[in-house]
C-alpha cells in the first residue's frame, strides 16, 4: 500500500499536519488549474507542458497529505523538468524565467523546510542538512531575483559613442519654444547646457502653479507650454490658457473659453498653442503679439499675448468657428486636440474625428486660416481635389475622409507643411472607402503652405483596417548623408513601430523600404492590400511577431490564462485582418509610438524614441448583434462595442490581459531607445517606468520594479547630453544620459505627467528650467492640476 502512512505518522505534531495540509491544498489547487487549462491549451494546439505538470502537482499534494517523503522527491523532479523547459522556451530572459519559476521556487522552499520533520526522513542520514541547504539556496535565489526586478530590462546595451557633429552650431538654435515640438520642425531639442550630468542631482522645485482644472474621466492635460522670452503660455484640457512668468511662476493672466465636458464627449485635450507677432503692427498696438487656441467645441481663438483678451479683429471678436462648412457634428465627434501650427502667416488646423462611429462622420479636412484676420486661406479636402476654398452654398466638406489629429510640421525654406494623416471612418472596415480617401490615408502629405496644393504623398500603411493613424508630428531634420554633408529629411514614426525616413523635398525614402506580403483573408466585403511597406533601413520599435511562449504573467497561473487566451485568438502575425471571431492585433491601435513623437539630439545626431507594447483584441459583429448590444448604451465612445454605422459590421475591442489585470505581453510594456542617425542603429534600448502606482487588480505596488510602462508623451534632449522625460505611468520626472540610457536623476511628481517637458533658459535670471505638466497619466488612479518648474539652486549654477 504505497500511500499508507507509517505508524510513526501518528506521532507528528498538529502544527506539522496543518502546515503540510495547507501546502498540499495550494499544490493541489494549482495542479487542478493546470490540468483543466492545460487540457484546454492542448485542445487549442498549445503547449504540452501544463497537463502533465498539473498531474505531478496533484500527486505531490496527495503524497504530502499522507506525510510521505516521496512528495519531496516528486516535487524536486517536477521543478528540475520545469526549469529545463523554462530555459528551453525562454532562454535566459529575466522576466519570462521569473514568471515560470518564481512561484514554484517559493512552494519548493516551503516544502523543503518541512522535509526533515516528515516521518520517513528520520532514517535518512544528512537529510536535514540537504533539505535546509536546498531551502537556503532557493531563498538566496529568490532574494537575488527580487533584487534583480529593480534593474531595467536592457534590450540593447550601449555599444557606441557618437561624436559631436562637426557642423553643430548651438548659436543658431532659436531661444523660444513656439510650438508642440519646440520649433515648427518638431525636433524637441533644447540647446540649453546649464543642467548637466554632473549637477542634475541638485535640481529642485523652483515654483509650482495650480491651474484649478483637474483632469479626470478621460480628460487629459497633455500640454507642453509655449515659452516666449520669460513668459510661458500653458493650456489645460478644457482649453483654459494662462500666462506665467518663467522665472517665478507668477500668474499674469488667465483665459477660460468655458468648454464643457458635454460639448466634447469628455474627450478634452490641449497639447499646444501657437504664437505669432503681426509684423505690420507696432509693438504697443494691442494684438501685436498673439496666442492661438483651438477648443474641443470647435473654436479657433486669438488672444492678446499681453492681456489674455480675445483679439477683436480676428474672426468674429477673436473667434473663428470651425463648425462652418462641416455639416452636422455631434458634440465630441470632431475635436482639434493637437492645437494649431503657425506656418508663415497661416494657422494650420486639423482635428480628431471620433473613431469607428460611422461612415458619415465629420470631414477630416485640414484648413489654413490667416493669422491676422482669421479668414480661411485654404482647405485640403480630399473629396474635392484641386479645390481649396470653402464648399459651395448648401454643400459641406467631404464627410468621413481621413483626418489629421496629430501635429503637422512646417519647413519655412521649402514653404511646405507636412500632414500626418489618419484613415477614413470607420477604422476597422474599409470596404466602402472612396479611392480619394484610400490615396491619402495613413500618409505623410506635403502641401504648399501658401496655397494648400499637394506637393507629394507617401503612404505608410495601405488600406488601413487596424487604426494605425499616423500619431505624431513629422520630425524635420537635416540628416547626415554619409558623405560629410546633410540631406533635408523627414522622420515619421507609426503606431505599428515602423520609422520611415523620407526626403522632405520629394517624399522619396532615404532609408530602405520593402513591400512585404501580409495576410489578406478578411471578412466579406473587405478588400485588403496584399502587401505593406516595411522600413527595413531603420530599427523597428516593437515586439517581434508573437507566439504562445511569449505570453507572460506574474505567476505561472496567470501566464497559463494568457496562453489559453492567445491560442484562442485568430492571429496571423503582422496585419492580421479583422475577423468575425476574436482576433489579436499587435502592435495595437494604441500604438507603439504615439502623439509624444521623437526627440532629436542635434548635437550628436541621436534620435530618442519611446514606445509602448500592449496587445489588443477585437472582433467584428454583425449589424444585428451590434444594434442589440448598443440599444441600451447612452454614451458614445471609442471603447467596448462600437457602431461603425452604415457598414455591414460593428465591432468590439479590449485588452489582452490576465485575470489579475496585467498585460499578457512579456515586459517591458514600455521602452526608450536611442538611434544613431549616422548608422541607423540602436545605441541603447531599455525599459522605462515602474508599477509603483499600478499593479495586479488595480492595487498600487509601491515598488519601483523596472517592468517598463506604457508612455504617450515625448522626451526632450538637451545640449548637455541629457534627456528629460515625465510621461511614464509612474509619477516621476527623469533625466537620462543620452549616450548610455542610464537614469542619472529622478524626482517624484504629485501625480503622473503624461506630457512632454518644456526646457528653456529664462532671459530674466539666466537660469535653465525644466517645466512639467502633471495632471495625471492615462489610467492612473490620481489626478491633479500642477505645472512644476525645476531649476538648479543659485549657488550650483555653472
Amino acid at each position: 500500500m504505497p500511500f499508507q502512512a507509517e505508524p510513526a505518522d501518528r506521532q507528528v505534531s498538529a502544527a506539522l499536519r496543518l502546515y503540510t495540509t495547507l501546502l498540499a491544498l495550494v499544490l493541489g489547487l494549482v495542479g487542478l488549474y493546470f490540468v483543466y487549462n492545460g487540457t484546454k491549451l492542448i485542445m487549442l494546439g498549445g503547449s504540452l507542458y501544463y497537463l502533465p505538470a498539473g498531474i505531478a502537482l496533484i500527486a505531490t499534494a496527495m503524497l504530502l497529505v499522507r506525510l510521505s517523503l516521496r512528495a519531496a522527491y516528486l516535487y524536486l523532479g517536477f521543478f528540475v523538468v520545469t526549469a529545463l523547459w523554462s530555459f528551453w522556451e525562454a532562454g535566459f530572459q529575466f522576466w519570462p524565467l521569473a514568471a515560470r519559476l518564481g512561484l514554484f521556487a517559493v512552494l519548493g522552499l516551503l516544502l523543503a523546510l518541512c522535509v526533515p520533520c516528515l516521518p520517513g526522513a528520520k532514517s535518512i542520514p544528512r537529510i536535514r542538512g540537504l533539505a535546509f541547504g536546498l531551502a537556503g539556496a532557493t531563498a538566496v535565489g529568490l532574494v537575488t531575483t527580487f533584487v534583480g526586478a529593480f534593474s531595467p530590462v536592457w534590450l540593447v546595451r550601449n555599444g557606441a559613442t557618437p561624436q559631436v557633429a562637426a557642423d553643430y552650431k548651438p548659436e543658431l538654435e532659436p531661444k523660444d519654444w513656439v510650438g508642440f515640438g519646440r520649433t515648427t520642425t518638431g525636433e524637441q531639442f533644447s540647446p540649453d547646457t546649464q543642467i548637466t550630468k554632473d549637477n542634475v542631482g541638485q535640481l529642485q522645485v523652483a515654483w509650482t502653479l495650480r491651474t484649478g482644472d483637474i483632469s479626470a474621466d478621460g480628460r487629459e492635460n497633455q500640454n507642453t507650454p509655449l515659452q516666449i522670452g520669460n513668459t510661458l503660455y500653458p493650456c489645460t484640457q478644457s482649453g483654459q490658457v494662462f500666462a506665467v512668468r518663467g522665472d517665478t511662476g507668477e500668474k499674469l493672466w488667465h483665459f477660460d473659453p468655458e468648454v464643457t465636458p458635454a460639448s466634447t464627449a469628455n474627450w478634452m485635450r490641449c497639447r499646444s498653442l501657437a504664437y505669432f507677432e503681426v509684423p505690420e503692427l507696432s509693438n504697443d498696438t494691442p494684438g501685436k503679439k498673439r496666442v492661438y487656441l483651438t477648443t474641443g467645441d470647435m473654436r479657433l481663438i486669438a488672444l492678446d499675448a499681453a492681456t489674455g483678451k480675445p483679439v477683436p479683429s480676428f474672426g468674429e471678436d477673436g473667434t473663428v468657428y470651425l463648425a462652418e462648412g462641416m455639416g452636422k457634428v455631434i458634440p465630441g465627434f470632431y475635436n482639434p486636440t493637437s492645437g494649431p501650427l503657425l506656418a508663415g502667416r497661416n494657422l494650420i488646423v486639423g482635428g480628431w474625428v471620433m473613431d469607428n462611429q460611422s461612415t458619415d462622420e465629420p470631414s477630416g479636412v485640414v484648413r489654413a486660416f490667416n493669422a491676422v484676420t482669421g479668414e480661411l486661406t485654404w482647405a485640403w479636402d480630399v473629396g474635392r481635389p484641386g479645390k481649396t476654398g470653402k464648399p459651395a452654398e448648401g454643400e459641406v466638406y467631404t464627410r468621413g475622409t481621413p483626418n489629421m489629429w496629430a501635429t503637422p510640421s512646417y519647413d519655412a525654406e521649402l514653404n511646405m507643411v507636412y500632414l500626418p494623416t489618419g484613415g477614413a471612418t470607420p477604422d476597422l472596415f474599409g470596404g466602402l472607402r472612396s479611392p480619394e480617401s484610400e490615396r491619402v490615408s495613413q500618409s505623410v502629405v506635403a502641401l504648399d503652405a501658401t496655397t494648400g496644393q499637394e506637393r507629394w504623398v507617401y503612404q505608410l500603411v495601405h488600406h488601413d483596417v487596424w487604426d494605425y493613424d499616423l500619431p505624431s508630428k513629422p520630425v524635420l531634420y537635416d540628416m547626415p548623408d554619409g558623405k560629410g554633408g546633410r540631406v533635408p529629411a523627414l522622420v515619421q514614426a507609426g503606431k505599428n513601430g515602423e520609422i520611415f525616413v523620407l526626403d522632405r523635398r520629394t517624399g522619396m525614402p532615404l532609408t530602405r523600404v520593402e513591400e512585404r506580403p501580409v495576410p489578406t483573408q478578411g471578412v466579406p466585403g473587405e478588400r485588403l492590400s496584399p502587401t505593406q511597406p516595411y522600413s527595413v533601413g531603420m530599427p523597428q520599435m516593437r515586439d517581434t511577431v508573437l507566439t504562445e511562449a511569449k505570453m507572460w504573467g506574474i505567476t505561472p497561473i496567470d501566464q497559463l490564462s494568457c496562453r489559453v487566451q492567445f491560442k484562442g485568438l485568430h492571429y496571423e502575425g503582422d496585419y492580421t485582418p479583422p475577423q468575425l471571431e476574436w482576433y489579436l492585433e499587435n502592435p495595437s491601435w494604441y500604438g507603439t509610438n504615439n502623439w509624444g513623437g521623437q526627440s532629436m539630439d542635434k548635437q550628436h545626431d541621436i534620435m530618442i524614441v519611446n514606445d509602448m507594447r500592449i496587445m489588443m483584441k477585437g472582433r467584428l459583429l454583425s449589424r444585428e448583434e451590434t444594434n442589440e448590444r448598443l440599444a441600451n448604451k447612452s454614451v458614445q465612445g471609442v471603447g467596448g462595442v462600437i457602431p461603425m454605422a452604415n457598414t455591414p459590421y460593428g465591432a468590439e475591442r479590449g485588452m489582452v490581459q490576465s485575470f489579475l489585470g496585467v498585460p499578457c505581453t512579456t515586459p517591458p510594456f514600455g521602452t526608450m531607445a536611442a538611434i544613431d542617425m549616422n548608422t541607423h542603429r540602436v545605441i541603447w534600448h531599455r525599459s522605462l517606468g515602474t508599477p509603483e502606482q499600478f499593479g495586479p487588480l488595480g492595487m498600487k505596488t509601491h515598488l519601483p520594479i523596472e517592468l517598463g510602462m506604457p508612455t504617450l508623451g515625448g522626451a526632450v534632449a538637451t545640449g548637455s547630453g541629457l534627456v528629460f522625460f515625465s510621461a511614464t505611468s509612474d509619477y516621476y520626472l527623469r533625466a537620462i544620459d543620452v549616450m548610455t540610457g542610464e537614469v542619472v536623476w529622478k524626482s517624484p511628481l504629485p501625480v503622473g505627467g503624461g506630457s512632454t517637458p518644456l526646457v528653456f533658459t529664462s532671459p530674466a535670471d539666466g537660469r535653465q528650467y525644466v517645466v512639467v505638466t502633471a495632471s495625471g497619466s492615462r489610467a492612473a488612479p490620481d489626478y491633479g492640476d500642477y505645472l512644476i518648474a525645476y531649476a538648479l539652486p543659485e549657488q550650483a549654477r555653472p
